[in-house]
């Protein structure tokens, strides 16, 4: 039968290990996926939603030996060793959910959406509140001030929607008295976060049986998750060489070359225009992604979508590794279809005041120019993301 649910993964683990390992972060119940906890809310029930028994007719590409790769990914690792979240309020000081969000963001490793996930989480912590609604509303003006933070970040956004929309769907608690329904609320808050932040391992794993000896890999700006996978592949002897773009207008292409470079990964680093001029002895593209969308695109870095052109007229595959926090309930259907990320632009020479210059910072792929996505969910065809995103926000 085929499998393809990161939360398989969890939930087998935590059956077939007779023994506990002491170096793996357990809890009191098994570890649920993002879209299992979104999905049932109670984590001592022991029903399997019809989402996932039907799961397996989806059109995911994954078998039960990529998952069985991807479960050393779950294990106890030196990344799940998170700072201690403390309940005590600085003396004097209120707490904030902005700063508990920088704080948490000081993690350079820490994804900015699950950081704001950890801070909301915190919010119930520290929370006053003496019922569920009171609560909720709390919640929600945290999740609307981490969001107005930065307005123009889609995984920030979707981050905190998905949050919400899980504890929105705990109603039920309602019924039992409020402090263990709290106590409930906050361990399920924390399981949530664990599992976003395992979730760019996994994807490390599922994606190992598509990297061969040989080949060349062409990256584009700097992604954690295609760090990691590349990182995994180096670790697992596999010999490849990557050719990584400038990333124009930030350079983050320079910064991805170094850290291969620690790894002895040979790297070849391009300016962004010489991407068609390579892509000859290339054999796949991946990329990261700021955001997916509904119809299966992508809203990445600028210059995503010309290297998906050329890729896809040179019959080279696009991959596209992307974390399902990242899931967006957005649907553009043109480059200007959405918010604008501008950023400055330094070209080294004084520009005339006449001179208009584009300062948009990311681009929009659309689906037909994507192979397949890898996410903790899963490796999905651009196809089913509307129905993984369908499940998750439902």
């Amino acid at each position: 039968m085929w499998w393809r649910s990161a939360s398989f993964i969890l939930d087998k683990q935590q059956n077939d290990t007779a023994q506990p390992n002491p170096d793996t972060l357990t809890l009191s119940s098994p570890p649920l996926s993002m879209a299992d906890t979104l999905h049932n809310p109670n984590p001592n029930s022991n029903n399997i939603s019809a989402y996932y028994q039907t799961r397996a007719a989806h059109h995911g590409v994954v078998t039960s030996d990529w998952l069985a790769q991807a479960q050393a990914a779950v294990g106890g690792h030196p990344d799940d060793v998170l700072p201690p979240e403390s309940d005590v309020k600085v003396a004097g000081k209120p707490f904030s959910v902005i700063d508990e969000f920088n704080n948490w963001r000081k993690q350079p490793d820490l994804a900015e959406a699950v950081a704001a996930i950890r801070a909301l989480a915190a919010v119930i912590r520290n929370s006053e509140a003496t019922t569920m609604m009171e609560l909720e509303i709390e919640l929600k003006k945290a999740s609307d001030s981490l969001k107005s933070w930065d307005t123009t970040s889609i995984s920030l956004t979707a981050g905190c929607d998905l949050f919400m929309r899980y504890v929105t769907r705990t109603s039920a608690l309602e019924y039992e008295d409020f402090n263990s329904a709290k106590s409930r609320l906050i361990e399920r808050a924390e399981k949530f976060g664990e599992i976003s932040n395992k979730a760019r391992r996994i994807i490390a794993m599922l994606s190992q049986d598509f990297i061969f000896d040989g080949c060349t890999i062409l990256v584009h700006g700097f992604s954690r998750v295609v760090l990691e996978i590349l990182k995994t592949a180096a670790q697992n002897k596999k010999l490849f060489r990557v050719f990584c773009t400038e990333g124009r207008p930030d350079r983050t292409g320079l910064r991805l070359s170094n850290e291969l470079a620690k790894l002895d990964v040979p790297v070849k680093l391009l300016i962004d225009s010489a991407v068609a001029y390579s892509m000859d002895e290339v054999d796949m593209v991946f990329v990261g992604a700021d955001g997916v969308v509904e119809s299966g695109g992508i809203i990445n870095m600028m210059g995503t979508y010309q290297i998906a052109l050329v890729a896809h007229s040179m019959n080279k595959p696009v991959y596209v590794a992307a974390e399902s926090y990242k899931f967006a309930r957005l649907y553009p259907l043109d480059q200007k279809d959405m918010a604008p990320a501008l950023r400055p632009i330094d070209f080294g020479v004084p520009i005339p005041s006449k001179v208009e210059v584009e300062t948009s910072a990311r681009d929009y792929t659309p689906p037909q120019y994507l192979t397949l996505l890898f996410t903790d969910l899963g490796v999905l065809t651009p196809s089913v993301v509307s129905d993984e995103l369908i499940q998750l926000y439902l």
